[in-house]
Formats: C-alpha cells, structure tokens, sequence
C-alpha cells in the first residue's frame, strides 16, 4: 500500500499552544516539530509566560531539589508540567545529567550577561520545551528548528533540561535564496536541534528518508548514483517556491521536503505528530500524507485558514 493510499488524520487546535497542550496526556506523540517565531531583536507581540528550573547535583538532599524549581504559567499549563504558582517540585530526574549537575539558574543567569533580550525570548520558549518533553513519547524525537540568532542559546539550555545525553543531531538546512549583504558571509541556513526522550529506545529509519543525489556521481557505481546516497546532517534545499502547487501565501511556511524527512525517519505509520507553532500546516500535511496522525496548533486565525484550505480533511476541535 502507498502512503497516499490511506492519509493520516488531521486535528487542528485554534488558541494559545501552551494552554491548548496543557490537556494532552502524557508520552502520547512519537514525534514533535516546533518551529517557534525566530528572535529577530523586534519585540514579541505574544504575551510572556516564564517557568524557572534548576538541575540539581545528585549529591544534594531530596529536600533541597525539591525547592529548586518555581514555574509561573498560564494557567491550566501548571498542572501539566506539575509546577503552579505557590508550590515548589523539583526537575525530573533524568534532567540532572545536564552539564554534569551544573545548576540550571547559573546557566541562564551567564546567558542573560551577554544579551539582554534572552530573558523575553526564553521565558515564552522555555515552558512550551518543557510541555513537549512531557509529552515526547519513550521512542520519541523532538526537532527545535531556529536560526542562528538563538541556536547557540537553545543547545546550552536544551542540554540543561533535557540531559546532554539526549542531544541527537544539530542539522543545517541550508538553502540560496532572496538578497545577500557584501558586509559579512551571507546568512542562508537554518538550525534544527534534535533530542530523542530515550537514547536507547527512539525510532530513526533511515531506509524510509528520501535519498539525495550524490554531488560526484562518476566516483560511485551506477547502481549507486541511480539509488542516491542517505542525507548527511546538512541538507541542501530551495525554500518553498513562488509558485507551485506547495505555495500558501503564509509567510514562514517550510517546504514540504524537509518535513518529509523528519517524518519519514522518525515516525511510523499510524504514529502521532505534534506541531503547536502549526502555521501553515506543512507538518500537518506532511504527516498525513504519509499516514500518520497530526495534531497541530496555532492561535493567528489566519494559520487555522490556511490549514483547512489545504488539508479539507482536517477536524477543526472545538468547531
């Protein structure tokens, strides 16, 4: 059976992602896709929730970690994550092999000496990371995609919460695309981080990726030049084209290629996919295409528009 031969269903949630995924269970999607707005120095038009962590060394007290960790979010969010304003509880575990149990607060607090625009930009990132490890399934992967502005920020803090352990791959996206500054080396890739919730356990098929051609097909055999060879961790690809059956209109749609890819290796048939900054619904249609179930969400109605004009199927919740 081809992958279009049964599409995936598609669930689109319309409102504020960190409340809306505050009701999700637990450990229920394989594979989660954020591509949060870019930190481009403009100032956030979304409203700032904070959550404020420490990863505890595992010589303290159980005592001491446990008021390590104070959270402020939207409300709804708290119980999912089990911090709420007025309790303490400490960061699970599996957090404290981040920098081998270097403290969390210390991290951000260098941070914030060297750029004081990281405080707003990672106060409105922070808690939704952590709602999606909540939900990463044990076999689950969790692609962050930035730009250069904030990558840096997101290894280190990433590392931090999650455990430098579960850092799978830093992959480019590059691609060469609108105007470019003589002033500097012109910047034309992305950055996508990838951490898998169990090192031991996650799901990665490399057979089912679709293959790239190689850039010298005379030094392999034809057998291998008609095959193509397995992408490295830079993929080279156009932008979504100006015209064309991909176009939306939606200004930060991602091409369908390089969420196939990451569909492809890290989910199954018939496995969930989580996107809350949904946008123009690529991971959505991705997904579905090949028969995986999409959740996605995104509060611009906008985004809900050009989601259901291009995947019809798609349930609207709450409509």
């Amino acid at each position: 059976m081809s992958d279009e031969a049964a599409p995936g269903s598609v669930e689109i949630h319309h409102g504020d992602n960190l409340a809306v995924v505050a009701g999700f269970a637990d450990a229920s999607f394989t594979l989660i896709y954020l591509d949060p707005p870019f930190n481009t120095g403009r100032l956030q038009t979304k409203s700032i929730e904070t959550a404020r962590s420490r990863v505890t060394s595992p010589s303290e007290s159980d005592a001491a970690a446990s008021e390590a960790a104070e959270s402020a979010v939207l409300a709804g969010a708290a119980d999912a994550t089990g911090l709420s304003s007025g309790t303490s509880a400490s960061v699970p575990g599996d957090f404290r092999r981040g920098f081998h149990g270097r403290e969390y607060e210390r991290i951000t607090g260098d941070l914030r000496a060297y750029d004081d625009r990281f405080d707003d930009y990672w106060g409105f990132l922070e808690p939704r990371l952590i709602e999606a490890w909540r939900l990463l399934a044990d076999d689950g992967t969790l692609y962050v995609h930035l730009d250069y502005r904030e990558a840096h920020y997101a290894k280190v803090l990433m590392d931090a919460l999650f455990g430098r352990d579960k850092f799978l791959n830093e992959l480019i996206w590059a691609y060469d695309y609108g105007a470019k500054t003589r002033k500097r080396w012109p910047t034309k890739h992305d950055t996508i981080l990838v951490y898998v919730k169990d090192p031991a356990r996650y799901w990665f098929d490399s057979d089912a990726v679709d293959r790239e051609p190689y850039m010298a097909p005379g030094l392999v055999t034809p057998e291998k030049a008609e095959r193509g060879k397995l992408p490295t961790d830079v993929w080279w690809h156009t932008i979504v084209p100006t015209t064309g059956r991909e176009k939306t209109g939606y200004p930060t749609q991602k091409p369908e290629g390089i969420l196939r890819r990451i569909v492809q290796a890290s989910s199954r048939r018939g496995d969930r996919v989580l996107d809350f900054f949904a946008g123009s619904g690529t991971t959505g249609a991705v997904a579905s295409a090949l028969g995986r179930h999409a959740v996605l969400v995104d509060a611009n109605p906008e985004a809900v528009a050009v989601m259901t004009a291009r995947m019809p199927h798609a349930v609207v919740a709450g409509a």
